[in-house]
This record gives C-alpha cells, structure tokens and sequence, in this order.
C-alpha cells in the first residue's frame, strides 16, 4: 500500500486479520471482534460497532476501509427472483441473483466479469472475459443482497448458495475458495458448506483440488454433451479439458456420504437431445453417484440454438429415470428479467435504479 492508503477488510480471511491486527499494536480477540461485526452482524461501518471503544473505532477507521458492491440496478421478475447489477471497483458490473422459494432461498453469485469459456449456448460467453473478482467482491454479492431482504438470514431460514452467475468459479480457484471459507465461518454468515453448489463446465486440474479442500461446496457439472464432437462444438474449451478426462475426474472425486455430483444438462433441440444421447450420458454416468439436472434453454436473439420441446425433454427424462439415476427438470426462475441460467449478461433494461 501507499503511504495513507487504506486496507480493505472485506474479503480477509480470520487468521490473516489477525496478523494485521497485532502487526499494528491490537489484541488478537479484536481481529474476531471486528470479523463478527462485519459478517455476523453486517455491519460496514466502524463506529457502528459498539463493542469497541470509541478510540479502537477512530483507529480502525484511519486504516482499514469496508466496501461493499454497489447496487447499481435492481430488477424484479412475475415470479418474484430479483437480479442485481453490482458496482465492483467503481468501473465493473457483475450480476447476482434471489430466488426465494416457500421452504428456502437461493442466491446465485458470479465469480468473473464476463466468462473466458465461450459456451455457445450462454449469453455471458458474449461478453468475454474482464478479470476475476476478490473474494471480498464474491463475498460482497451475498452481504448485499442479505442486507437488501434481511429475512433471507432469519432463523428459520433455509439459504443456499450457488457459484452458478457469471464465469467460472474454478478459473478463480484461490479467490473462490476464500469466499467460501469466509462465508462458512461460524463466528460471521455461517452458511454450510453444504448448502453450497459451486458449478464447473470442467477445468479438471481444479476438479482434483476442489476435492482435497477441507472446506468445500458440493460439485455441479456443465455436461450438456455426450461425445466429444459434439462437447467441443458447444462448449470449445473441451480441446483442453477433454470429455474423457473430465469424466476420469469425476469417477475420482472424493463424495461424502449420501452426497452426489450434479450434471447440468441444457437439451438443444436437434442437437444433444436425442434418444442415443440419452443411451450415452447413462453409459458417462454409470459407476458415478449422480444426479441429473435437466434444463430448458433459455432461448435468445444471441443464441443459435433453441430449446427442446416439451416432449422431448420428457422422453429424454423418462429414459434417464428407467435407469435408474435420479433426474429433475429444473425450471427456470426470473425469464423476463434475463436472471434464469445462461441469461446474465449485464443488462440494463427495465430495471429500478438504485441512487
């Protein structure tokens, strides 16, 4: 840092706050003081903390900095999800998303400003690629939107977590992971690491180390193919990261009791939605404990494809089922906001600016 410049707690993991502390003539327990206040409390402002003293706050306020993304935009769907435009850094956007649902509430995250991979059947692969967000900026997505409906944290509720938004989490392995510890700590938000989905269209080095980390979410796959012709005209990063040996990653992965891998399935009329695609992905999947999550797409003007009728991805799921894997046809939330899988891509249309 520059002289007079100050250091952003948001995104510092405990231990490290720690040092920080002590390196600057504070106790210890301070560091856990502060860290509950931020995440237990969500509290971004020093002299809010009343469990400091008056000095400790002054001295806390003229080194270190709380900064939150900026809610630029918030866009509200019929069916209730919300998506939110995040300022990021004073100059980047990125959205988020709230799904509330009767017995629980989803929150979908992005991990990257735009997607390096350029799936041809996702609006964010339009955008390319920016950089990577901090894990004070993944986290920030989650504060904010906590904040926003405070009764997304109350005592009977039930959140889940997904790294499903925009890019992909393993291509930001170091700063995704931090996020998730930080959001798991029980002295802050406390959210299980099982109530967390990090997705992946397959960057399998990192699909080996994910399953090495003590803190970790639960794994979902970006499949949506079944040979590798075809992975390869849909999902182009698969010249590096083979189907074969994306699939060699997953018989390897180390699963909890009870737990699966998720496959995310997009079908693609006329494309991967075939009965012998059907016959391939049970033969991919077989020896893996697994779930299958059938998708729709989500059409648009960008996109080549179209969605598979309705028959079709019924027939595919029953065929699925007869063999006995656990399939679901996800149904998409937030339509007419472009908030549903495949869709962010930053827009800036009917939406409620936020001052």
């Amino acid at each position: 840092m520059s002289p007079g410049e100050k250091l952003e707690l948001i995104g510092i993991e405990p231990s490290r706050l720690e040092e920080l502390f002590i390196s600057s003539g504070l106790e210890p327990y301070r560091a856990r003081q502060v860290f509950h206040n931020l995440y237990g409390r969500l509290i971004g402002d020093f002299y809010v903390m009343t469990d400091l003293r008056m000095e400790l706050r002054q001295a806390l306020s003229s080194q270190f900095s709380i900064t939150l993304p900026r809610v630029v935009r918030r866009s509200q769907s019929v069916d209730s999800t919300v998506k939110y435009l995040f300022e990021v850094d004073g100059t980047e956007t990125v959205e988020a998303v709230f799904i509330p649902e009767e017995h629980r509430t989803t929150l979908c995250l992005s991990t990257q400003v735009g997607c390096s991979f350029r799936c041809k059947f996702c609006l964010t692969a339009t955008l390319g690629f920016k950089r990577n967000l901090s894990s004070g900026e993944i986290v920030g997505q989650v504060m904010g939107i906590v904040k926003d409906t405070p009764r997304t944290l109350g005592p009977s509720s039930r959140l889940n977590l997904v790294f499903m938004g925009m890019g992909e989490p393993l291509l930001n392995y170091d700063h995704v992971m931090a996020a998730i510890r930080l959001l798991a700590d029980p002295n802050g938000l406390a959210i299980s690491p099982r109530r967390m989905t990090l997705s992946t269209a397959g960057v399998v080095p990192r699909i080996y180390d994910l399953g090495r980390e003590p803190v970790r979410p639960h794994l979902a796959i970006s499949l949506s193919a079944t040979t590798e012709e075809q992975r390869t005209a849909l999902m182009p990063h698969n010249r590096k990261y083979s189907l074969a040996s994306l699939m060699r990653a997953c018989q390897d992965y180390p699963l909890y009791p009870r737990e699966r891998l998720t496959f995310e399935y997009v079908l693609l009329d006329g494309v991967n939605d075939s009965d012998a695609d059907a016959r391939r992905l049970v033969k991919l999947l077989n020896g893996i404990r697994a779930k299958v999550n059938l998708l729709a797409l989500n059409e648009a003007a960008e996109l080549p494809f179209r969605s598979s009728p309705v028959e079709r991805l019924s027939r595919f799921q029953e065929y699925l089922a007869s063999k006995s894997l656990s399939v679901f046809v996800r149904k998409p939330r937030g339509l007419d906001i472009l908030a549903a899988c495949g869709q962010l891509k930053r827009e800036v249309e009917p939406a409620c600016v936020v001052r």
